[in-house]
Order: C-alpha cells, then sequence, then structure tokens
C-alpha cells in the first residue's frame, strides 16, 4: 500500500516533514519504476538514466537543468528527460510535489507499436524539457495511484498504461495519429463476452486484447467509442451486477466478493454503494 507521504499533493499539506519518498517498481510493466516525493532540501547532482523520466509537478517548482538550458517544472506540467541525457534538479522556492514514472525504453517502444500500427524506428524521443499539460499531468498521477492499490484490476492498470503513454507518445512525440477506427462490432463481441463468462478473474489487457483479435490501445479506445465505457469499467459493472444477484438470493457479502472476483469486502462494499446507493448487507438484509 502507498505510505502516507504519497498521499500528499501540496507543500501545505506536508508541512514540517521535511523531504519524504517512496519508490516502487511494477514488473508487470518491464520493470517500470515509480516515485512518489516531496523535497525542500534533497538536490539531485548531474547524472543520467536508461530509462525515460517523466515527472509531473502537483506543487511547488521543479528547477533542472537539461540539454544546456535551465528549465523550471511547476504544477499541471511534466519534466520530461529521454534516456542517457544528463540532467539534475532541486527545488526552485520552498519545495515541490512529484510524481515520476521510468518507463524503460522498451516499454515506450511497445506502446508505440501498438498505438500507431507500425515499428517504432530507433528510440522514442521527446522534443520539450518541460510539456504543459495538466489534462496528462492528472492522468499521471491517476495512473500512479491506479498501480499502488491492490484492489484496481489489472484490466485497469494495463488501460490507464496504455492510454497514458499512448497519449504521451502521441501528443508530444511527434508519432502522429494513432490507428483509425473502423467496424470493430465482431471483435468487441467477442470481447464483452469474454468479460461476461470471466468476470470473477482478474483478467489482463493483453489476454483481452488477444481474445477479440485487436491490439490493446486499438481495443480500448473502440470499447469506450462503441459502449461509452472501458473495458475495466464494464468488468466492474458486471462484478456488481452478478453480487447483487448472490446478495438478493441470501449470499454473504464476505462470500460474495470472494465470489465476484473484489479485492475483499470493503472494495465490495465501494462499488455497490456507488451503483445502489446503499450497502450489500443493508441490500441483503
Amino acid at each position: 500500500m502507498p505510505s502516507e507521504s504519497s498521499a500528499f499533493t501540496t507543500l501545505e499539506d506536508a508541512a514540517e516533514r521535511g523531504d519524504a519518498v517512496r519508490f516502487w517498481r511494477e514488473q508487470r510493466y518491464d520493470g517500470l519504476e515509480c516515485l512518489s516525493a516531496i523535497f525542500r532540501r534533497h538536490r539531485y547532482v548531474p547524472h543520467t538514466h536508461e530509462t525515460y523520466a517523466v515527472a509531473a509537478v502537483l506543487d511547488g517548482c521543479e528547477a533542472f537543468s537539461h540539454r544546456g538550458s535551465r528549465h523550471y517544472a511547476s504544477p499541471g506540467s511534466f519534466a520530461m528527460v529521454c534516456p542517457d541525457e544528463l540532467h539534475d534538479g532541486e527545488p526552485a522556492g520552498e519545495g515541490f510535489v512529484y510524481r515520476v514514472l521510468y518507463p524503460t525504453i522498451d516499454l515506450m517502444r511497445s506502446v508505440a507499436e501498438d498505438t500507431f500500427g507500425r515499428p517504432a524506428a530507433g528510440t522514442p524521443w521527446f522534443e520539450r524539457s518541460v510539456i504543459e499539460d495538466p489534462a496528462l499531468a492528472a492522468d499521471l498521477v491517476t495512473l500512479q495511484i491506479a498501480l499502488s492499490d491492490p484492489a484496481v484490476t489489472l484490466l485497469e492498470r494495463d488501460a490507464r498504461l496504455s492510454r497514458f503513454f499512448s497519449t504521451l507518445l502521441g501528443r508530444w512525440g511527434g508519432h502522429g495519429e494513432p490507428i483509425r477506427l473502423g467496424d470493430e462490432s465482431g471483435p468487441l463481441a467477442k470481447a464483452r463476452a469474454y468479460l461476461d463468462q470471466h468476470f470473477e478473474r482478474d483478467v489482463g489487457l493483453d489476454e483481452l486484447a488477444a481474445v477479440a483479435g485487436l491490439n490493446r490501445s486499438h481495443l480500448v479506445r473502440s470499447f469506450r467509442k462503441a459502449m461509452g465505457t472501458t473495458p475495466h469499467a464494464y468488468l466492474t459493472d458486471r462484478r456488481y451486477r452478478a453480487a447483487r444477484r448472490l446478495l438478493a438470493a441470501g449470499e454473504g457479502p464476505a462470500e460474495v466478493a470472494a465470489a465476484c472476483g473484489f479485492y475483499d469486502q470493503s472494495h465490495l462494499n465501494r462499488v455497490f454503494k456507488a451503483r445502489m446507493g446503499v450497502t450489500p448487507g443493508a441490500f441483503r438484509g
């Protein structure tokens, strides 16, 4: 679970606490490294990474040297560093709060090929050291929170990660437009039927895309266009409907949570109340 420090979004939240850091890896995504930090005093010495560094600033300001110039990243923007590029970093003013993803070159190439339907030529590159994109910065925060929450399904984690890096590459990497959407009614029917039949399992996006015969990015975009929702939201809805039937038949909430693929009973409670307005126990009673 995330540490207390990773929940901070402003310097005021972290008043008098000094620096606070949480670091972890997501092996499922080629060892994707994740960092959530509040820095008031820490200063990075000049260094490089084998990976990209995609850092969304939530509060304060980070100053860093990159490609021979001094840059400043403030809330709603990214500090964007490509592999093997020398850079440093330090607080500008009182400090800064940020969340960072360190995707590997292979992960970025995989997403690029998936999104644009052609082999990635070389290492994807980003022209800007600071990217002003508040909506995408918010998506990075949401993605990182999802990656650290055990109650979030694989399908949601996979889809959020694919969408975030697809958007980053398409909007700021100069890769052009994603594959055009067409009539995917047949593949989407297969995907929906698979989720209907396996709602209690933690289905991943690779698995669902293979069933549908579409690549990951295309599946998520097509599903949203046709159904008005994402594959993981559809899966959660199917779990809720199954839980509702079992509770109405007299099953206990703990047993229903386990049978329908929820992480635990509190996860069932949150999902059920958000859709029904009452807790599973009240509905059953």
